[in-house]
């Protein structure tokens, strides 16, 4: 593993989980009116704290999106999961809040799983599929779950809906993530013009406001601890599927690898649940006060 892959990885991931605490702050104050619509971003690009959290996010998105040219995304999306770790960070010199057996047990998790995964899986890059059903197919289910999550958040906004949204916007998260490799390598291959002439970079720019805009829907409705830790589970699991499925990346098969590999996965996404849950992270508004926003504006 490139130890400079490694750096850009949690640096990016630094940046990501200061962006999404800085992010809800703002956005929980948003009118519930704007319930997964554009105008969202447009109420709330008038708060200094969100532009602030937005920057942070495009900083961890632009290093995320060297560290995925340099390395394979089996091996930056572990790493970038770890945004949750600074973002209970930043919560808890806020709030002031020990990290207690709940957080540390959930650091050693997520931290032990990402290592564990890595170790094991000595992800490695590979020819990448050639056969576009393989490419549309897996790209398709990631969609169509994200679009059937988004469907039923509607119908539970206040009650499962901000967990529903944010699993949806880390699977176009994950799927983002491995379409910005593929530019990335179609520029070192053909340049600028190798970029324009393909539909993967405008893709990643779809994917990237409707998981902005999801994701920013998910914070208004609820405390961070709801939503976070779906997004940062959502989005590694996904985007390893893009990356051995369409994108040539290699896991080691042998059982005993394997089976370390699932358990440092399941460690991951259980350590993320506990950290996301810890007292530390901040809460949102309640729910009565917040339902007196649902008039139409």
């Amino acid at each position: 593993m490139s130890v400079l892959v490694l750096v850009l990885a949690v640096s990016a991931a630094c940046c990501l989980g200061f962006g999404f605490v800085l992010q809800q702050s703002a956005a929980r104050q948003a009118p519930l009116g704007d319930f997964l619509s554009p105008r969202l971003l447009l109420d709330l690009v008038r708060v200094p704290r969100w532009l602030g959290g937005i920057a942070l996010m495009v900083a961890g998105m632009v290093l995320g999106a060297v560290a995925l040219g340099r390395g394979e995304v089996s091996l930056v999306e572990p790493l970038l999961a770890t945004n949750l770790l600074f973002a209970l960070a930043l919560s808890r010199v806020r709030t002031r809040q020990p990290l207690g057996r709940q957080g540390w047990a959930g650091l050693a998790l997520l931290a032990g799983g990402v290592s564990a995964f890595i170790v094991a899986g000595e992800p490695r890059g590979g020819s990448v599929v050639t056969d576009p059903l393989r490419h549309w197919l897996i790209i398709g289910v990631m969609l169509g779950l994200a679009l059937a999550l988004t469907a039923c958040a509607k119908r539970a906004r206040l009650s499962r809906g901000p967990l529903l949204l944010a699993l949806a916007a880390g699977l176009l998260y994950g799927v983002q993530d491995a379409l910005t490799r593929v530019t990335g390598q179609r520029f070192a291959a053909g340049g600028l013009t190798g970029v324009l002439t393909g539909w993967q970079p405008y893709a990643v720019l779809v994917l990237g406001v409707t998981g902005l805009v999801l994701v920013q829907s998910a914070f208004e409705t609820a405390p961070l601890r709801m939503s976070l830790p779906a997004l940062t589970a959502a989005q590694p699991l996904a985007g390893i599927a893009c990356g051995v499925g369409f994108m040539g990346d290699r896991l080691r098969t042998g059982t005993g690898a394997l089976a370390f590999e699932a358990c440092g996965l399941a460690a991951v996404v259980v350590g993320i649940v506990l950290l996301g849950l810890h007292p530390a992270m901040p809460p949102g508004t309640a729910k009565a006060e917040r339902a007196r926003d649902l008039q139409p504006r």
